[in-house]
């Protein structure tokens, strides 16, 4: 698409043969390039409780079709602000996901002399135009917004940057809830590392039950909290774990319980820690093998499972799908005729 006084790259859906946008500015230090690039967000995310040191990791959904939004709208300039972009860029930048302006005229068309212009949707409906970027008026240009651009789902917010006044988000699909910061924290929510303790910690044996526990304290409800500045847009997700399920890693092996699934307790701790005399003991967590690994260790995994909930701006709130995170271990087996405990 070409317009006077620059040109309109859009980039289109698999199988399209319009011209692909180029590669543009991506977020970064510089705020010529955050507010240039619709793949920047401005939601400001943290976490509020829970252990943060150690080594973390992120959440998978046990949802398999659960994902995080693929794109929303979010507020992006004042009147003001837009015409100070345009000005400092020379209109080198994004108006929707799949939409970039090249060159200054572009913007002032459209946003300071009132032309109309067409979004880049399914509909292709006409957008108006704006006088003077709306300078002095109460409100904001919102943009479509998403992490990957290369996610057919990103094609949802297809509308170019529009305007909507203060306090009101703007009633079109995709627009921010509460709901959808919650589903951006459950991605940012990072848990502490699952690797177990084992007695014996070096090489098990076979018949033999295998102790497994983790330290109390470590595993904790995990806060994280979402805000969208120029918005009362706010939620907090919650991920507490519930259960560490055990996989031996081979069919010759039963788990302790026969479920794999090893309760966590009130203090943070799973199963119960090894102690000299319980070697004729059943344990609480643990797995037994029966057959040695003569050379290939098998590969233990471990997942915790947290269940995650979430509340938000006006007493929302609810559960979202639980999320595991899950480590390998390797598991060396020994067949001895006798054991001395």
């Amino acid at each position: 698409m070409v317009w006077s006084g620059g040109t309109a790259y859009a980039d289109g859906p698999t199988g399209d043969t319009t011209t692909h946008k180029p590669s543009g500015p991506a977020g970064g230090a510089n705020d010529k390039n955050i507010y240039a690039s619709a793949t920047y967000s401005h939601i400001k995310v943290r976490q509020v409780s829970g252990p943060t040191g150690g080594k973390r990791g992120g959440l998978s959904s046990v949802d398999v079709n659960w994902k995080p939004p693929a794109c929303w709208y979010e507020p992006v300039f004042t009147g003001e602000e837009l015409k100070a972009f345009v000005d400092r860029t020379d209109g080198a930048g994004d108006v929707g996901i799949h939409q970039s302006w090249f060159g200054k005229g572009l913007w002032t068309d459209h946003y300071r002399d009132g032309k109309p212009e067409k979004n880049f949707d399914d509909t292709w409906s006409p957008a108006p135009g704006y006088k003077n970027y709306n300078i002095g008026k109460k409100g904001y240009f919102w943009r479509s917004v998403a992490p990957d651009d290369q996610d057919p789902a990103s094609w949802d917010c297809g509308r170019i940057m529009f305007w909507q006044d203060a306090d009101v988000v703007p009633e079109v699909p995709h627009a921010p809830t509460p709901k959808m910061l919650a589903e951006y924290a459950y991605n940012q929510v990072k848990v502490p590392d699952t690797e177990i303790e084992l007695k014996p910690a070096t090489k098990s044996t076979v018949n033999v039950p295998t102790w497994v526990w983790l330290d109390k304290g470590r595993f904790q409800p995990i806060t994280v909290r979402a805000e969208l500045p120029r918005t009362n847009l706010w939620a907090e997700t919650t991920a507490k774990p519930v259960a560490l399920h055990l996989a031996p890693g081979t069919e010759d092996a039963t788990t302790l319980p026969a479920s794999g699934d090893c309760t966590i307790n009130d203090d943070g701790s799973i199963g119960t820690p090894y102690t000299d005399g319980d070697g004729d003991k059943t344990p609480p967590c643990g797995i037994k093998y029966l057959r040695a690994t003569n050379g290939t260790p098998f590969q233990l995994k471990a997942s915790i499972t947290w269940q995650i909930t979430w509340k938000g701006t006006g007493d929302s709130g609810g559960p979202l799908p639980d999320g595991t995170f899950e480590t390998t271990q390797d598991m060396n087996v020994q067949e001895i005729q006798s054991v001395n405990r």
